[in-house]
């Protein structure tokens, strides 16, 4: 499935709240780049996958799905039954919480970036 066919088979107000993730995403650093993994959106810094984008089951509301979670520290991941990812769900009804989601990205890159040196 190419990455775009994801969003757009989605309903509002998920399909909206999931592109506009997708540009916060994109937007926030220029060596971020985006490929389809398992059927999910999965973004990519340099070489090193750090995040995808899914909807939940039971809610169905989107979520950001942080692959190093388990070394992230913000107040507003969820560990759930994962042993290493932390997902951040969004509502899809209310604003982006950009604050939250730039703080989480720069935690997950700055990760990243400290690993791989």
């Amino acid at each position: 499935m190419h990455t775009t066919n994801f969003y757009l088979t989605k309903e509002e107000p998920n399909k909206s709240c999931l592109l506009a993730m997708r540009d916060l995403v994109l937007g926030y650093d220029r060596e971020i780049t985006e490929t389809t993994k398992y059927g999910m959106p999965c973004f990519v810094y340099k070489t090193k996958v750090f995040c995808y984008l899914w909807v939940d089951k039971k809610s169905r509301e989107p979520y950001f799905l942080m692959v190093e979670g388990k070394h992230l520290n913000h107040p507003k991941l969820e560990t759930g039954t994962r042993a290493r990812m932390k997902v951040f769900p969004v509502d899809p009804n209310k604003d982006l919480p950009v604050a939250d989601i730039h703080e989480i990205m720069n935690e997950a890159l700055d990760f990243i970036k400290n690993k791989s040196n």
